[in-house]
């Protein structure tokens, strides 16, 4: 039976050869050396002797490896590559608490995760659907799944603080989201991949457990990827003006990524969530595809054919 990862494995015996000229050349260049020690040669003798003999090993073992290269790419290997996905859906699920006021990232929280998250949408391809979904003590669908860019954007903009954070709540509206889908003409009752991207600054005090709704998550094959976003000396001014910190529950949103077989991200600052969401997107938007990998190896012949080439001609040159 033919490996997954090899069309034609058997071409492989061919690398047994690798192993035999490696010996054989040791043979010789044993024997070399030992001769040599039959006189005693002068010193510019031996510091010329010592610039062939690397330059020679490294021209011998570089074309040992080009061969090797070489079977391994006509055995025709398989492996994975990234490819940009057509279709997808994600829905940003933003915290829109009153911590989100704070303003340890300039001008404040909401502000900065508003940018970030238009930064976002823009690097997501124009083929994916995107909803936005808003959440505090409750959480609502702001815009549903739509490859209209211009109404997620205008939805963000138009996001207001709430009192209160409940994480799950926020999660399972965003599985809720993702029910309203518009089905594909090209892809009739064929779903589409999906995400849910969750940015908190706090932890849940209010709504069901956001570790259930991950894992209930993970069951729809829908993984979370969590962004805990702001300082631990972030605060906000009560109504009695006195300051209240508000630190980012990590744990939270750690166990909610790893219940969804999502990932957990941080962002301290408005050009570190632009990298996480540059990220982010990156992961969604490509898919690891089984395919052919002969040219990478190919590749990889080659250019240990150019070194065994560069070491062999300067063994004959005369460098000034």
């Amino acid at each position: 039976m033919i490996p997954n990862d090899y069309y034609f494995p058997e071409r492989l015996w061919a690398l047994l050869a690798v192993p035999v000229l490696a010996a054989v050349y040791l043979a010789l260049a044993w024997q070399r050396g030992r001769a040599g020690t039959q006189r005693v040669p002068g010193s510019l003798e031996i510091l010329v002797r010592k610039q062939a003999a690397w330059k020679r090993h490294v021209a011998v073992g570089a074309s040992i490896l080009s061969l090797a290269s070489l079977v391994i790419a006509w055995a025709m290997p398989r492996g994975y590559t990234l490819v940009p996905r057509e279709r997808a859906t994600v829905v940003i699920a933003i915290d829109v608490s009153k911590s989100m006021e704070a303003g340890d990232v300039k001008p404040t929280r909401l502000e900065a995760a508003e940018a970030g998250a238009k930064s976002f949408v823009q690097l997501l391809p124009a083929g994916f659907n995107v909803s936005l979904v808003a959440f505090a003590g409750t959480a609502s669908v702001i815009v549903p799944p739509t490859v209209d860019r211009g109404s997620v954007l205008a939805g963000i903009s138009a996001l207001e603080l709430a009192p209160s954070t409940a994480i799950g709540e926020g999660i399972y509206t965003s599985l809720d989201a993702l029910a309203l889908v518009p089905d594909d003409p090209n892809h009739p009752g064929d779903t589409p991949p999906a995400a849910i991207v969750l940015l908190s600054d706090g932890e849940s005090n209010l709504g069901r457990s956001s570790a259930t709704a991950a894992t209930d998550a993970k069951k729809k094959g829908v993984p979370v990827y969590t962004i805990a976003y702001g300082t631990p000396t972030g605060y906000v001014v009560d109504s009695r003006g006195q300051k209240q910190l508000v630190p980012v529950n990590h744990a939270e949103l750690q166990k909610v990524a790893d219940n969804s077989g999502g990932k957990k991200f941080s962002a301290a600052s408005a050009d570190e969530l632009k990298q996480v969401y540059d990220s982010i997107a990156h992961q969604i938007g490509y898919e690891k595809v089984e395919a052919e990998v002969t040219e990478q190896w190919a590749g990889v012949a080659t250019l240990f054919g150019i070194l065994a080439a560069i070491a062999a001609i300067s063994l004959g040159a005369r460098w000034p």
